[in-house]
């Protein structure tokens, strides 16, 4: 099937701006014929890896066949936080090319990817999220070396919900060790970061909880503006509402405090879930940004953690 970006744009711009799970089968349709299968090509794929001793905390390591990177040393490694409403999701959908193909994509650009799964609500609040963030980056960090990859230069992304969760991790310094967060740069697509300006829908309640005095705590708007990593920040042209006025408040709060707006990418024709779903296809809209971002921020790199 030819690949026709008019047309792809057009299917998602018909499904319009909701977050049912009709336009979840939808997006995931149309970009699942331009999608890699299992077996990957020259990919060594390390299954369930566990960074922590819950049933969930589990990761994927994903790194280019021929080990380490051309000059010698340790390639980047992005760490994935999925999506789903704080109530569900994980790092990969049997049956699916989804999230494997956010860490193929890290690897056909010459990186490592790790997609990590996390403990969901309401079994586990706030700050559960947080906290297992805080162990896959230590865990990476700890071991990126053994596939490659350089743990001095972690790259935390995440979307909608996972978004929330690393900006969390990032935001507050009870999650972090004693230097910081120990990241190259982080990456959030529409996320959630002002509590007391979000929507009360039923899924945020489950893991927040249902105290809104307990929301401006629970926060990361005023944590991210201390820019402890490089961040970019993307929303997308066809996120509900809610996520663009979140996204409106964070610049607003950040150009209050710096004076000019922080890295921040709107993607056009792209909807809550095709922001990731599109990555490792013949659509670069967000993957050559990522690569940038990547290049131009590798000089914050962090000294590795010990295994």
């Amino acid at each position: 099937m030819a690949f026709d970006v008019l047309e792809i744009t057009r299917r998602i711009v018909a499904l319009g701006d909701d977050m049912s799970p009709d336009v979840i089968a939808g997006s995931q349709a149309i970009y699942a014929p331009f999608h890699e299968r299992e077996p990957y090509a020259g990919v060594r794929v390390r299954r369930d890896a566990a960074y922590g001793a819950h049933e969930r905390h589990r990761l994927d390591v994903f790194e280019p066949g021929d080990g380490g990177a051309p000059d010698g040393g340790g390639r980047p490694v992005v760490l994935f936080v999925h999506g789903g409403g704080f109530v569900r999701g994980d790092k990969h959908t049997p049956g699916t090319p989804y999230n494997d193909n956010v860490a193929l994509w890290a690897v056909r650009h010459g990186l490592v990817g790790v997609n990590m799964t996390h403990r969901l609500a309401p079994e586990f609040p706030w700050p559960a999220g947080a906290e297992d963030v805080a162990a896959a980056v230590a865990w990476v960090r700890a071991h990126a070396s053994e596939h490659g990859g350089d743990g001095g230069r972690v790259y935390l992304m995440g979307t909608s919900a996972g978004a929330a969760h690393a900006a969390s991790y990032v935001a507050h310094r009870a999650f972090q060790p004693a230097d910081g967060p120990g990241l190259a740069g982080v990456v959030l697509l529409s996320g959630v970061y002002d509590l007391t300006a979000f929507s009360a829908e039923e899924r945020a309640v489950a893991y927040y909880g249902p105290d809104p005095g307990q929301y401006a705590e629970r926060s990361s708007v005023q944590g991210l503006l201390e820019e402890r990593a490089p961040a970019l920040f993307v929303t997308a042209e066809l996120d509900p509402p809610r996520f663009a006025d979140q996204a409106l408040r964070l610049i607003d709060a950040y150009v209050k405090r710096h004076g000019h707006w922080p890295r921040f990418l709107r993607l056009l024709g792209h909807n809550h879930f095709t922001t990731t779903l599109h990555l490792n296809t013949p659509d670069d809209s967000l993957g050559r940004h990522l690569l940038t971002f990547i290049e131009s921020t590798s000089g914050a790199a962090q000294p590795a953690a010990a295994p």
